[in-house]
């Protein structure tokens, strides 16, 4: 029997701090695909479908105190909102290649290729001490040192120094110097979510309460802003 329990600073966090950003995600989301549903638009959209189904999982095991769900459903939740920051790396590939040379296909093996190393992450789960325990004051995860390292290099290399390489080459390209102003609003915004993502990283494996209260408060400003910078950057241009 699965049983529940929420403190006041975890409803803040899960249901208030983060159901903000899981509304403004889905609105985003919704206002770019509602105006045009070409690959591009839903890959860019796919960035932030994937965090809203992360905090969407995030919301259902929040109160819940049964480690083995909690642990499985916050794997999905890691995997949805960690996942999300591939959906931009093919975002930029299609940009800066063209869809000719970035077929379907390819976008699918990248997909599955980050996807598997992202799935590998479940696998700590079952090595005594090498993966995600429960802080059972707060119900936090608790990551291990090797599962820190192993989602920092899978995130770091598989999206992150990608689409920053990308960003640049598709930034060199234009010449326009409006382009270049919103292209650099996409880029900020990409930066300041990567930040957050860290501070989650860290937050999780140092386990300080009051790191944790702090990264949730940055957190919040961070991810709304990198959100919108992105949006604001390129969305609305997809949209047109």
């Amino acid at each position: 029997m699965v049983l529940f329990q929420l403190t006041t600073m975890r409803f803040i966090t899960i249901y208030i701090a983060q159901g903000f950003i899981f509304a403004f995600f889905l609105f985003l989301a919704i206002k770019i695909l509602k105006r045009d549903r070409k690959r591009l638009n839903v890959i860019f959209a796919g960035f932030y479908i994937s965090c809203v189904i992360g905090f969407f999982v995030n919301f259902i095991y929040g109160p819940m105190i049964d480690v083995n769900l909690v642990l499985l459903l916050n794997f999905v939740t890691n995997f949805g909102i960690y996942y999300s920051a591939i959906f931009l790396v093919v975002f930029d590939l299609i940009l800066l290649k063209s869809e000719k040379v970035i077929t379907t296909k390819k976008q699918t093996l990248i997909f599955l290729a980050y996807g598997i190393a992202m799935f590998c992450m479940i696998f700590f789960l079952f090595i005594p001490g090498a993966g995600v325990t429960l802080n059972v004051t707060t119900w936090s995860p608790v990551w291990s040192l090797p599962f820190f390292i192993y989602v920092v290099l899978v995130v770091s290399l598989g999206a992150v120094i990608p689409f920053l390489y990308l960003s640049l080459q598709i930034y060199k390209k234009f010449e326009d110097d409006l382009l270049k102003k919103k292209w650099k609003f996409f880029i900020y915004g990409f930066c300041c979510l990567i930040v957050f993502m860290y501070g989650i990283f860290v937050s999780n494996y140092l386990n300080i309460p009051e790191f944790r209260t702090i990264m949730g408060l940055v957190g919040l400003i961070l991810a709304i802003a990198g959100g919108y910078l992105m949006y604001n950057g390129v969305g609305r241009q997809l949209e047109k």
